[in-house]
């Protein structure tokens, strides 16, 4: 297959041709509920999701980004369903539940709270064999603080903890969403539902080192390419509607020498 290259096909397809173990991290956007016919066309789950799990090498990770629409009073639980099914039927651990805080509502609601965020399932195939933590400096640096134990004979034994510069950052994260936020390309605008950049390239660092292939099945409007060249790894992306792998093409033009378009 060649890399750096825009599929302009089901994923299914792109993936059929993949061998084995081919991909390092997946990084994707899938639509769901009433997004489950995609400008006309079919999502497939259930054999998407055993496909991903076939190219996906062994310590790979996908990142699985997903809400619930509300159907009827009730959210659809999709997510729930999906999440299980990737760890029942396919075979990845569910390494982690991360959520993607958003920091504005496109659709204030008026009988319920408003939805700020949506789920990011971290699927490991076996044990990740890459992470690359982002940390945040710690405000207990440099700080000693006093502690006791109880000891199995029932007595209390004192010590001294001390807090390191920087920890690792927590597995909820917060995005700026709309026009100079999610990115300041004004192409990808085009795309009705694009994720921020900085999502992408936050679970692209941490996934993933360079020189790693990156998939997108899901490819929009081209965010994770454009992460994955911007992070020195390769990328495939997979996009099965012609008028946004457009959007992407031109969207990744400033950024590439060359870009293939299949």
């Amino acid at each position: 297959m060649e890399l750096n290259t825009i599929y302009n096909e089901n994923c299914l397809k792109t993936m059929r041709r993949m061998p084995d173990g081919f991909i390092d991290l997946t990084v994707t956007s899938p639509p769901y509920d009433n997004l489950r016919t995609y400008k006309g066309y079919e999502f497939p789950f259930e054999d998407i999701a055993n496909e991903m799990f076939r190219v996906t090498k062994q310590g790979g990770i996908v990142v699985w980004v997903v809400g619930d629409a509300t159907i009827d009073g009730s959210e659809t639980l999709t997510s729930c369903k999906q999440k299980i099914f990737f760890r029942e039927n396919c075979g990845f651990n569910v390494h982690d539940t991360m959520i993607y805080l958003k920091d504005s509502i496109p659709f204030p609601q008026e009988k319920r709270y408003n939805q700020i965020f949506e789920y990011m399932f971290i699927l490991s195939k076996g044990i990740p064999k890459n992470f690359n933590p982002i940390k945040r400096k710690n405000e207990w640096a440099k700080v000693v603080k006093k502690m006791s134990h109880r000891q199995m004979n029932g007595d209390l034994k004192q010590s001294h903890l001390g807090y390191r510069d920087e920890s690792n950052c927590g597995n909820v994260w917060q995005y700026g969403t709309g026009f100079a936020k999610s990115s300041c390309d004004r192409d990808a605008f085009a795309h009705p539902a694009i994720f921020p950049e900085h999502l992408a390239s936050d679970h692209i660092y941490s996934w993933s080192n360079e020189g790693d292939l990156i998939y997108d099945p899901f490819g929009g409007s081209g965010t994770t390419a454009k992460m994955a060249h911007c992070l020195k790894r390769k990328w495939i992306m997979s996009e099965i509607s012609a008028e946004y792998c457009e959007i992407a093409r031109k969207r990744l033009e400033p950024y590439l020498c060359q870009q293939h378009l299949i």
